[in-house]
Formats: C-alpha cells, structure tokens, sequence
C-alpha cells in the first residue's frame, strides 16, 4: 500500500489531522496540523463516548444509538467513530484503505484514545498490530494507557502496559475539582490560548496571547508557587474579585486556567499601554484631559468602593496600574493583588505587611507607610498624587531618590508645590488635590464627592472658563505680527487694484 510505503521509508512522517484532507476516494495527505490550531476551522472535536481523562469538560455522549457512520463525516472521523463504537472489522477495512492509524482529531485524540476509554479490547489489539504510537499524548497530555486506567478498564490497561506504555502521571492544579460539575464558569480551554511562537513564557508577569482571534493579556502563575498556600490564596482573591467586576472605567476579566498546567488569569489588552508610559511619551497634560483622565479614574475607583458585600480597596493605585483603550478610555486594573486582614467593618491591615513595605512608593498613604490600621481613603490619597502628576507631568520631588521622596511625602508630611500654569488652573482642583493628600484620613473627600466635584470642574472647562496660559517669547510675537500686517498689505493692493483699477501704493 502506498501508505505503508511512504511509512517505512519516511517514519518520521507526522500524523493528519482530522480535516476533511483525506476524502472517501483514499488521497492522502501528509501535512502536519496542529490539533488546537483554531486557523483550522474545518478540523473537527470528536464529541461522541468517552472524552479524555484529564479533559476538565468531560462530557459522555452515547453513540449506542447510532447504526451506521454519519455521513458527514470524513475519514479520520470515522475511524475515531468505529472505535469508539468498537467495530474492529470498520476500523481494519479503514486502515487497509490507507487512512493513517495515528490520524487525530481537534484535541489531538487518536483511535487508542477512544477505544482505551471505552474499553474495547479487540480495537485496541487491532490498533497496536497497526504500530499506533501507544504513547501519543492529546491537547491535555493524556495517553491512552492513562484514559484507560481512569475509566476502570484493567484489561485494557494491563495490556497496553506490556506493549511498553508509558502511563503519566496525572498532572493535577491546587484548585482542580474532581466533579466536572464543579468546574468554575469562567474557566478556558488553554488550547484556545495562542502565545507568539519563540517568545519566553514570564511566570508572574501579564503576556500578550491570542484568544479566539482576539489579543488578550496573560498572567502566568509559576509552577513553582503551586506548593505555597500564600501564593494559591492570592491567586483565589485575585480572581474572585475580577470574576465579579463589570464597569467601563475598570479592566475587564476574560476568564482563568485553573483545571490545567499551567494556571493562568486572563484579561483584556489594552495596546496604548498604562498612563506611565502615556505621560513619559506626552509630558503634563492639559486642563480639559487631566479632568476627563482624571473622572474616569474616580469612576472606576468609585465602583470598586461601592461593590458588596463588601468594598475592594485597592491599595496599590498608580500610574502603571492604570490602563489606556483604543478610544482613550482610562481603566483602573491591578487590584487584589495586595492581601488585606479585615480589622472591622471599613477597616483594614496589610495581611503580610513585611512582604509588601517593599513596594512602598509615593502613592502610598502614611498609615500604610507605618503599617497603621486604614480604610478606603489610601485609595484617595494615591488618586490626589497621581492628578498632580498629570498636571506637573513629574512625580512629586522627582529630582529625589525613590527612597528620599517616600520619606519626604510619606513620613514628613511634606508636599510639592503645583507650578506649572498655576493661574491657568482653577483654585477648586489646586483645593481638591490638597484634601485628597491630606495627611489626616477624614479631610479626604469620597470617590463619589470627587466625581461631583470634577464634573463641575469639567463642564465649566468645556465652557471656556479657564483657558491654558501660555505666554510666547517676544521675537515670536513680532514675527506673527508682521506676517499678519503683510498679508492685510497684500488683500488691500489686490482688492483696490481689481475695483479701481489703479494699484494701489505703499510709502
């Protein structure tokens, strides 16, 4: 056969994929597919019987019923379907017509798979006197050796087992449930998951992959954490609280891999970036955007207080965890991952404030500077640093080391002075930035007293109110004027030579 053929002399000739490549008339086709490649979109997921023992979907559909092969069902498939119905005679004829023993389908099952999972031992045999690959491993890493003993089929197990087979080890997450029930709605299939091919996977850090055709932000929990409780516990209370956000001004949670290795938490993209890059690339920003940025922080900041039962306080608000959309759409993202103890009702500490003192910057308010007893007004604080840097277009004593300016605004109490274009800016928002970085608690006014505040601010902008101040060197301003005077000297020649007809004559 020319199958046989070809695989004696090319063994390394990889297995097809379930396509539609290989028609009813016995062509065969040597391509390689990826089974979890969605640019495939005629590649087919065999849904009947059985699914994979580390599948975290599991599913079981009956093809009892069915009598005969469908017949929209093209070669591969209807291997994997005599399989699973364990019709050895259906697969022997298949394979004498050339189809490739080793062909697989979307999630890269081969007839092994299926006829290990129900338990058909004449398939089985058949199979293996084919030279199936007994090791081959689906999207999930399953082998047949593994589905097999997962179903209770000892028989099967036992004889692929002295054929050489090589059973994995069940690879299992701190979060993974044994019901598939229990499965959380959010979770994704990994293989929908496309990262950029050669580029190095960065456990802990948010990477940019495909899903479904879409870019989406990915953060990698590291292996090596899955043993520490503190760091499961964090990546828990990280995804309940984005599992249960919705709101414009906040990033959006796509989903998470909890089930698999793996695990991962999945959000939406934003390619322009945060706002720390935004304004190392712009500088300081005019009135009427540092108002419009600035709503839509308080917005998101406002929603993420007001949640229930009880408020998210975000404790770690700055300009990098702040994210720009295509439409120029601020997004509050990065909260949950400071671990809190609750003290009361609206009161809180840092749960492992040894671990987070290292993080301190100068968006951090004084009662966490010294590990004191805070509530959601930190959050407060940090937005009053964040507008004044819009305004200055620098970080509060940026000509200071990290570690002077934390001293200086944090523990001192000392705050910058606001320069730039000060009679440009009305006094209510120089008032507004003071009490949001008041020292004391209680003078920082609520996100929802600063939404209404800035509202007033923003519609007195928008009617020309307050105008940016800008004042041109002198050599400027005369230039503008003789050009101005130039041009008025050029429209009266020409018009009073087109109605007169006499040119007119300038001294």
């Amino acid at each position: 056969m020319a199958a046989a053929a070809v695989a004696q002399n090319k063994p390394a000739i990889r297995r097809q994929c379930s396509t539609g490549s290989i028609k009813r008339c016995g062509r065969l086709s040597f391509r390689r597919q990826l089974s979890f490649d969605h640019k495939l979109n005629e590649a087919v997921r065999f849904s009947f019987g059985r699914q994979s023992s580390m599948d975290p979907n599991r599913r079981i559909r009956s093809p009892k019923d069915e009598h005969a092969v469908p017949e929209n069902l093209d070669c591969t498939m209807q291997l994997l379907f005599m399989a699973c119905t364990g019709d050895a005679d259906g697969v022997d004829e298949l394979l004498k017509e050339g189809i490739d023993v080793n062909s697989i389908d979307l999630d890269g099952r081969t007839a092994l798979h299926i006829a290990a999972c129900e338990g058909h031992m004449d398939v089985v045999k058949l199979l293996l006197n084919w030279k199936v690959n007994i090791d081959a491993r689906d999207r999930w890493g399953s082998t047949a050796a593994a589905d097999a003993k997962f179903y209770g089929h000892t028989e099967v197990f036992n004889i692929l087992k002295v054929r050489g087979a090589r059973a994995p080890k069940i690879r299992k997450t701190p979060m993974a449930v044994s019901n598939p029930g229990e499965v959380p709605e959010y979770e994704l299939n990994p293989g929908e998951l496309q990262f950029r091919r050669g580029e190095e996977v960065l456990k802990g850090k948010y990477q940019v992959a495909k899903w479904n055709g879409t870019k989406v932000s990915v953060k990698i929990l590291d292996k090596e954490r899955y043993s520490d409780p503190d760091s499961i516990n964090a990546f828990k209370h990280e995804l309940t609280l984005l599992e249960k956000v919705r709101h414009p001004n906040v990033v959006q949670f796509v989903g998470a891999v909890t089930q698999n290795i793996p695990m991962m938490i999945v959000s939406e993209y934003h390619p322009k970036g945060d706002l720390r890059g935004y304004l190392q690339k712009r500088g300081r920003l005019q009135l009427h955007k540092s108002l419009r940025f600035s709503l839509d922080i308080a917005r998101g900041m406002n929603y993420l207080h007001q949640c229930k039962p009880e408020p998210i306080v975000h404790c770690n608000l700055k300009l990098k965890n702040i994210l720009l959309d295509n439409v120029g759409q601020l997004k509050v993202a990065g909260f949950g991952l400071i671990k809190l103890s609750k003290v009361s009702t609206d009161k809180f500490r840092l749960a492992h404030p040894r671990d987070d003192i290292f993080n301190l910057s100068i968006y951090s308010a004084p009662e966490i500077c010294r590990n004191e007893i805070f509530d959601a007004s930190v959050d407060t604080y940090s937005f009053g640093v964040i507008v004044y840097e819009m305004i200055e277009g620098a970080q509060p004593f940026h000509n200071k080391t990290r570690e002077d300016a934390v001293r200086l605004i944090c523990l001192e109490g000392k705050r910058p002075q606001l320069k730039y274009k000060s009679k440009g800016y009305p006094s209510e928002l120089k008032e507004l930035i003071e009490e949001c970085w008041d020292p004391e608690p209680l003078i920082r006014p609520s996100f929802s007293e600063i939404i209404v505040r800035l509202d007033k601010l923003y519609a007195q902008c928008d009617k020309g109110q307050w105008k940016d101040t800008f004042k041109l060197p002198w050599y400027v301003i005369i230039l503008h004027k003789f050009v101005r005077l130039t041009f008025l000297a050029l429209f009266l020649r020409v018009h009073f030579d087109k109605n007169f007809g006499v040119p007119l004559q300038f001294p």
